[in-house]
């Protein structure tokens, strides 16, 4: 289980390489890919943001990150515990 989890953060480290523009850094949802990483189940990546909407001059806003991101990992958690089912 830890290690799809393992490759999703590689490959979204990797991906950093190509990463958010600085429109893409700018007009984020912040909470909204909060709760999407949280919704599958991974790590917080504030701090990859952060790094690459710096390039650019951009914040993420982190506390709406993390709000989304908790959300969306009860969400995952309650879908790991009732096996997928709403």
């Amino acid at each position: 289980m830890r290690l799809p989890l393992a490759l999703a953060f590689i490959g979204l480290t990797l991906g950093g390489c190509v990463g958010m523009d600085a429109a893409q850094c700018r007009g984020a949802n912040w909470y909204e890919l909060g709760f999407r990483d949280g919704l599958y189940g991974m790590q917080r990546m504030d701090i990859v943001y952060d790094e690459q909407c710096g390039k650019h001059g951009a914040k993420p806003d982190t506390a709406a990150y993390a709000k989304g991101w908790q959300e969306g990992l009860w969400e995952y958690d309650a879908r790991k515990i009732h096996g997928g089912t709403d």
